[in-house]
């Protein structure tokens, strides 16, 4: 891992900027990257972006929060639900296959993309 620092570094740099910059979830950023630069396994990469997205997270709300861009109502109700996905969601993680996982990612990357461009 010492060899890649500089390549890890700035694959948090990237994530961090882009997440805090378009709101986008730093996994969408840090799980290819993690998978293909250095080539960690998809459900390490997943688990081990969800503990960096932490502290960028708090950052980035602390931040956003300063300048009036949150809005509480919103995330407060919002986050009943994510609670609830996100305790499924690595449930189904433990069960799902690595190529299932893949290809649920990739399929996701798309849709947006296509929706992103189209407005």
């Amino acid at each position: 891992m010492k060899m890649h620092i500089v390549l890890v570094i700035s694959l948090g740099l990237l994530a961090g900027i882009l997440s805090s910059l378009l709101g986008v979830g730093g996994g969408i950023i840090l799980v290819p990257g993690m998978m293909y630069l250095l080539k960690i396994p998809i459900k390490t990469a997943i688990g081990t972006s969800l503990a960096i997205i932490l502290p960028t997270a708090i950052i980035g709300v602390y931040r956003h929060g300063l300048n009036g861009n949150v809005n509480w109502k919103v995330t407060l109700l919002i986050s009943l639900g994510t609670v609830t996905g996100a305790y499924l969601g690595v449930w189904l993680n433990e069960v799902l296959s690595v190529e299932t996982l893949r290809k649920i990612f990739v399929v996701l990357l798309i849709v947006m993309a296509i929706k992103i461009w189209r407005g």
